[in-house]
C-alpha cells in the first residue's frame, strides 16, 4: 500500500509518499480500505517530533478515516467486509489500509459523504468525552471555547448548543467570528481587537462561564480562570502557546474551580469504545437530522499532504482539512 512517510521531523516538506506492506490485524481489529483521512493538530506535532505514537500505535500520521471495511478479526461480530465505516485509529491514517479496533468504528451517518464521515471522529470524540465525559457540561450552562472556527471549534460550538447551552467562542478574524456565528455560536470574540476576559465578563454580566475548552495553554490560563463562574471549570486539550505559565491558584480556590485536562490517543481501547458508543447513541441522530453538520474546508489528495499540513498550520481554514486516497 501507500502511505505517507517522514524520515526525520520537520517542517511540512518531510512528507513524501512511501510504499509498504499492509497492516495485519488482531482478533478484536478491522481493516479499513481508506477514502478519506481527517488533518489534525496531533499529526502537526508528531511530524514536528513533539507527539511520538503511543507503544504498540503504527508510527503513521493520521488519527481518523472513513472507508470499506475488508476484513475483520476472528471475535469481530459488529461488522463484516463491506461495510462502510468512520473510525478512530490509533496512528496510521494517512494510508492506503489502515487497522482499527473494531469498537472504535461507527456507521457513515445517513444523509453525509464518505469525505464528511472522515472529518468526525477525532474531534468528535475529543469534544464529547471532554465537555461532556470530564467537564459534566449540562444543558442551561454556559461555554466558552477558544478557537471557534477550527476542527475542535465547530464540532464544539453544533454540539454544545444541540445540547442546550449557551456558546461563546473565540477566533482571529472577523470572518471566523462570523463562522462561529453561523454555526450557532451566542456570541464570536475577535482575540485581536478585544480581551476576551472583559468581553465574557460583559456578556456574563460579570458572572462568568461553567465551563472553558482550551487549546491555547500559556498565558490564556490565569485569563481563563479569571472568566469562570464559580464552581467553573477549566479543560485543556492543548497548548498551542506553551505548556508552561505563572499561574496563581487564588482563582482556583477562592471560585472553587476545577481544571482537567487530556488526550485521546493514549487512552485505553475500553475508553475509546466507551467514547463511540456514546456517541452513536447521542450525536449521530444529530448528525443524520442535520442538526449538526460536518464542516469541511479544503480536500487534498494524499499526495499533497504536505500542502495540507501548510494549510493546517496558517490556520486560515474554517472546520476540516481532509486528506483523499
Amino acid at each position: 500500500m501507500k502511505f505517507i512517510d517522514f524520515n526525520e521531523p520537520g517542517g511540512p516538506d518531510v512528507l513524501v509518499v512511501n510504499d509498504g506492506p499492509a497492516p495485519s490485524i488482531g482478533d478484536d481489529d478491522v481493516l479499513i480500505k481508506v477514502s478519506a483521512a481527517g488533518v489534525n493538530g496531533p499529526d502537526i506535532m508528531q511530524r514536528k517530533g513533539l507527539y511520538p505514537p503511543p507503544p504498540g500505535a503504527s508510527p503513521v500520521l493520521g488519527l481518523e478515516v472513513a472507508g470499506e471495511i475488508t476484513e475483520t478479526g476472528s471475535r469481530v461480530t459488529s461488522w463484516q467486509p463491506g461495510d462502510l465505516a468512520c473510525a478512530l485509529v490509533p496512528g496510521g491514517g494517512y494510508a492506503e489500509y489502515v487497522k482499527t479496533k473494531a469498537a472504535h468504528c461507527l456507521p457513515i451517518p445517513k444523509g453525509i459523504g464518505m469525505n464528511e464521515a472522515a472529518s468526525l471522529p477525532e474531534t468528535f470524540f475529543t469534544v464529547w468525552s471532554n465537555l461532556f465525559d470530564r467537564a459534566h457540561l449540562k444543558s442551561g450552562e454556559s461555554l466558552l471555547v477558544h478557537g471557534g472556527s477550527g476542527g475542535i471549534g465547530v464540532t464544539t460550538i453544533q454540539i454544545a448548543k444541540a445540547k442546550g447551552v449557551t456558546v461563546f467562542a473565540t477566533a482571529g478574524s472577523k470572518e471566523k467570528c462570523q463562522a462561529c456565528l453561523d454555526l450557532g455560536a451566542d456570541a464570536a470574540i475577535n482575540y485581536r481587537e478585544e480581551d476576551f476576559v472583559e468581553k465574557i465578563k460583559e456578556l456574563t454580566q460579570a458572572k462568568g462561564v461553567d465551563v472553558i475548552l482550551d487549546m491555547i495553554g500559556g498565558d490564556y490560563i490565569n485569563r481563563n480562570l479569571k472568566s469562570l463562574a464559580l464552581e467553573g471549570r477549566l479543560v485543556t486539550i492543548a497548548f498551542s502557546s506553551g505548556h508552561k505559565a505563572d499561574i496563581s491558584i487564588a482563582p482556583l480556590m477562592m471560585k472553587r474551580l476545577t481544571w482537567t485536562g487530556s488526550t485521546l490517543r493514549p487512552q485505553s481501547d475500553e475508553a475509546k469504545a466507551s467514547i463511540a458508543a456514546s456517541l452513536r447513541k447521542n450525536i449521530w441522530p444529530l448528525i443524520e437530522n442535520g442538526t449538526i453538520r460536518p464542516v469541511i474546508y479544503k480536500t487534498y489528495p494524499m499526495g499533497e499532504a504536505k500542502e495540507a499540513h501548510r494549510l493546517m498550520e496558517s490556520s486560515e481554514h474554517i472546520g476540516k482539512i481532509l486528506l483523499t486516497m
